[in-house]
């Protein structure tokens, strides 16, 4: 079976649930009621005398992700296997603002949703802990792309909630070519005429071509360079059939939160020891730019880094640094 089909496996067998948030106050200053959120729950909770879970993990998806992306990281999941279902309790939350979740899309609100931050997708995960399962500190977080936003910023805003942080393919600050293409996926989307100043009732095609926009940057250069132009031709036009998953509204929101993302100035207020993880031929994130300094600037900190055609999205192939998360995690 090779890795492709052992992560539709894993991802076949994880259970989908839904709970509705009582209220939620944005940092805008806007409350709403009864909002959804989307999780999954992977091990076994381990309780104290208060009742309170104290073996939690949260995941944090990417940009165009949901809870079931932690099937990234099927290799690592399991009995005995690094992120030990035995000893851990991991949770897995589709964040605000993403489909399924309390979004533009899933909320009826459209383009009146409230404008949110990387700072209320923590918020919003945070509550949904605490009320749902009462958990008040968390044995650690793992992070991926715009998820290690999350993460780093929950280190930075309740520093004692968390005894480890795990960063994967992430930043402290979303600048340059990434904000470029944010911008970019934006104008494309509301210069569409279907768009109608977000009041739109039909599926936007733009989304098609915000999907082309981003794909020349999922992957290293050198699979790009090994790819045939009818490889690469057949890539371009899947990405541009397959966007009905994906809302307008979603989208420029979800932008909008990344695109004001910069925690370069706080990073200081970590505490929890942090695990930095890069791969060297990612292309949203360049180790160099992004890892090496960050790992300078978060006390306690520890930069590990591999190599993967993949790229950005080499997440999949996390299991060639498991002796080193073994080892991160073992001191935690």
């Amino acid at each position: 079976m090779n890795t492709e089909e052992t992560m539709l496996k894993f991802e076949e067998s994880l259970n989908v649930e839904y709970y509705t948030l009582k209220k939620f106050d944005f940092i805008s200053g806007e409350t709403l009621r009864d909002l959804v959120v989307e999780y999954l729950t992977i091990g076994k909770p381990v309780k104290n005398e208060k009742r309170e879970i104290t073996n939690g993990i949260v995941f944090f998806h990417g940009l165009g992700g949901s809870c079931t992306s932690i099937r990234r990281l099927h290799e690592i999941i399991g009995d005995k296997k690094v992120l030990d279902t035995e000893q851990y309790f991991i949770i897995s939350i589709t964040t605000l603002g993403s489909p399924n979740s309390y979004s533009p899309s899933n909320s009826n609100l459209g383009v009146k949703f409230p404008n949110y931050t990387i700072e209320d997708m923590v918020n919003f995960q945070k509550e949904f802990l605490n009320e749902k399962f009462n958990i008040k500190h968390l044995k650690g977080l793992i992070g991926n792309s715009m998820g290690g936003f999350e993460a780093l910023t929950w280190g930075v805003l309740y520093p004692n909630d968390m005894d480890f942080i795990i960063s994967l393919v992430s930043s402290y600050k979303f600048v340059g070519h990434n904000y470029a293409i944010s911008k970019i996926i934006n104008t494309l989307i509301e210069n569409d005429p279907d768009y109608k100043d977000g009041k739109y009732n039909v599926t936007l095609k733009s989304i098609g071509l915000a999907n082309q926009v981003v794909y020349p940057f999922g992957l290293s250069l050198k699979r790009y360079r090994n790819l045939s132009n009818n490889e690469i031709d057949n890539d371009l036009n899947e990405l541009m059939s397959d966007f009905e998953m994906y809302d307008g509204n979603d989208v420029i929101l979800r932008n909008n939160a990344v695109c004001s993302y910069n925690i370069e100035n706080e990073l200081d207020r970590i505490v929890a020891k942090t695990l930095i993880v890069a791969i060297n031929q990612d292309q949203y994130f360049p180790s160099d730019l992004d890892a090496v300094p960050m790992s300078g600037m978060i006390k306690n900190s520890k930069l590990v880094r591999y190599d993967s055609d993949f790229g950005h999205l080499g997440t999949g192939e996390i299991s060639k640094i498991e002796d080193e998360l073994r080892e991160f995690l073992s001191q935690n």
